[in-house]
């Protein structure tokens, strides 16, 4: 039993003003966290013990897969970044610097080389794998913009665990288990959680999930399916090849200078046919003026990458996904070319690029295999070709999705309809097959004697990040409303006046019965007034409360107050404990796996 006389949670009224979001001004107000430095914080008392706990349920869960604790440095050297390829690549949130002897390290925001380097001296042979090891670590990313609080701070603590198999068909298993332990552990929580498929990003590999908490407030925006369980990230959310293209505005027929209105679906003899379209630029302004479906615009764009200048087409319906666009290409970067560029490559003015006769490499969408006909850029400032037939006019190197999702597109899985959520990311696994075995030389030898190269997977949780991505889905007005299986505290004892001496008896009373069956109580001992008691019982979001007053006291009753229903129950003193007792127990049980 923890009194608040005698302990360290300094509540307050006042929204702080660079708090942006509800868990961040929560977590100030409820005396859980103060600011040290831009995206830097203090863990104050009763924040700590949320952590503690997250870290327990992660430990729990860890162990029951096997996994292996370990703790890595968090200063690393940068032969080992080097040795990966990403200490150049990584970019400047990768906080580097020097020591005295004028050598190069970095605070570790990640610790795949570090893993790496460890299992590559430790395993030789194959009797050793599978192996995973994981660590419960602080980290450090130098965000270029810090927010939210624990949303997006520079320093953070976070589980990070590494798998590494013989083969293939082990790395698969090693996923599979500990996708499976992040459910539980996120259900042990009392999350709304789903499992999307994402980009791997920065960290590399064939594969990855990302695991989001629906909240409104949440950054990333993420797709999932009304009629089976397929999610995905919308960057890397699959998007069907499109209906054939026919529909079209139609009207007499072409006018000399002017806006073609035949219909450009089905045209398979003659040549395309250069219109003049002055001064029209964008998917509306041409349809519009060419009098077509947006659907049959070929749209063009043009882009600068590690592997060269390449051509995107895609539909006027549709937006290009430059994430896709970065994988399939196998690119380090994609970023669109200015108007300079441009010009360099089409000879004309941006807005006016189209596939016949570019002499650029060209990849297309889908969406443009569907065009039976189509109306494209001409290369030329004001003017616009139609009646382009793609495979007869340009042939593409490739088609591929390279577009981005929308709501109500089918789902890839099942033709169901796919929805718009907003998620939290709070925990992301990696397949990396041997993008750091390989690189630095992770090998052991298997049956035969033979060296071969170790199969990895990554797998990490931000700890304070899956804290506030709790209060950003359980609150109300009053403040926070914890899951009990992080909440601070389990029970709330508030004796409304403390110089009552049957009131503090009777309080005294039921919460060293309640300490002593194991539930962590937090007893309200201070002389303040009822409603101030109230307000930070509220605030803190102590699942369960129990007050005990003198008017009830005298009639040998007490009350208990369920924070997340707001269900009040009168209870007479003798059975006090012992409801009290039964309601966490049934709390704990939502929470169970």
């Amino acid at each position: 039993m923890i009194r608040y006389s005698r302990y360290l949670m300094p509540t307050t009224k006042e929204t702080p003003s660079d708090a942006e979001v509800v868990s961040h001004r929560l977590m100030l107000r409820a005396g859980l966290l103060r600011k040290v430095a831009s995206g830097i914080y203090n863990y104050m008392p009763a924040g700590l013990r949320v952590l503690r706990k997250v870290e327990r349920i992660l430990r729990e869960e860890m162990d029951g897969v096997g996994a292996l604790e370990v703790l890595m440095p968090a200063v690393v050297p940068s032969e080992l970044w080097k040795e990966s390829g990403r200490w150049d690549a990584y970019g400047k949130e990768l906080l580097r610097f020097k020591d005295r002897a004028d050598r190069e390290f970095c605070l570790g925001p990640t610790h795949e080389e570090v893993v790496t380097d460890l299992v590559r001296r430790e395993v030789r042979s194959y009797r050793q794998l599978p192996l995973t090891l994981y660590q419960i670590q602080d980290k450090f990313r130098d965000e270029i913009r810090p927010r939210f609080g624990l949303m997006r701070g520079r320093e953070f603590f976070m589980k990070d665990a590494y798998s590494f198999d013989a083969d293939d068909e082990g790395a698969v298993e090693s996923y599979r288990k500990m996708y499976e332990a992040y459910c539980r552990i996120f259900r042990r929580m009392g999350l709304d959680f789903r499992a999307v498929e994402a980009d791997t990003g920065s960290i590399g590999g064939s594969s990855s999930h990302e695991f989001m908490v629906i909240a409104d407030s949440g950054e990333d925006a993420i797709v999932s399916c009304a009629s089976c369980s397929y999610g995905a990230n919308v960057e890397k959310a699959e998007c069907l090849p499109s209906v054939a293209t026919t529909t079209q505005k139609e009207s007499g027929g072409a006018k000399e200078g002017g806006p073609c209105s035949a219909p450009v679906p089905g045209a398979t003899k003659g040549e395309p046919r250069k219109v003049p379209t002055p001064g029209k630029r964008t998917v509306e302004e041409v349809s519009a003026f060419l009098s077509i479906d947006p659907a049959t615009l070929i749209k063009t764009l043009l882009f600068e990458t590690s592997v060269g200048d390449v051509a995107i087409l895609i539909s006027g319906a549709h937006e290009v996904n430059e994430i896709k666009v970065k994988n399939h290409l196998g690119a380090d970067y994609v970023r669109l070319a200015g108007e300079e560029r441009v010009r360099e490559m089409t000879g004309a003015p941006s807005g006016f690029a189209g596939p016949v006769g570019l002499p650029v490499r060209t990849i297309a969408d889908l969406s443009v295999r569907s065009i039976a006909s189509g109306a494209t850029g001409a290369n030329e400032k004001d003017a616009h070709l139609v009646d382009v037939v793609p495979g007869r006019d340009f042939v593409p190197e490739a088609y591929a999705d390279l577009r981005g999702i929308r709501e109500g597109d089918p789902c890839p899985r099942c033709g169901g309809t796919l929805r718009f959520s907003r998620g939290i990311e709070v925990g992301h696994v990696f397949r990396l097959g041997t993008k750091y075995s390989e690189a630095m030389r992770a090998v052991y030898l298997d049956e035969g004697g033979k060296e071969r190269v170790t199969v990895m997977g990554c797998y990490g949780i931000g700890v304070g990040r899956t804290a506030a991505a709790a209060i950003e889905q359980n609150h109300d007005g009053d403040g926070i409303v914890w899951p009990i299986s992080i909440a601070p505290f389990e029970v709330a004892v508030i004796p409304v006046n403390v110089k009552q001496v049957d009131v503090m008896a009777a309080a005294e009373h039921v919460a060293a019965d309640l300490d002593a069956r194991g539930v962590e109580v937090f007893f309200d001992d201070r002389e303040e007034r009822p409603g101030i008691k109230f307000k930070d019982a509220d605030l803190t979001g102590i699942p369960v409360r129990i007050t005990l007053g003198e008017k009830n006291v005298a009639a040998g009753f007490g009350e208990i107050r369920d924070r997340k229903t707001g269900e009040t129950l009168r209870i007479p003193l003798p059975e006090l404990a012992d409801e009290a007792f039964a309601l966490v127990g049934k709390k704990k049980a939502e929470c169970s796996p």
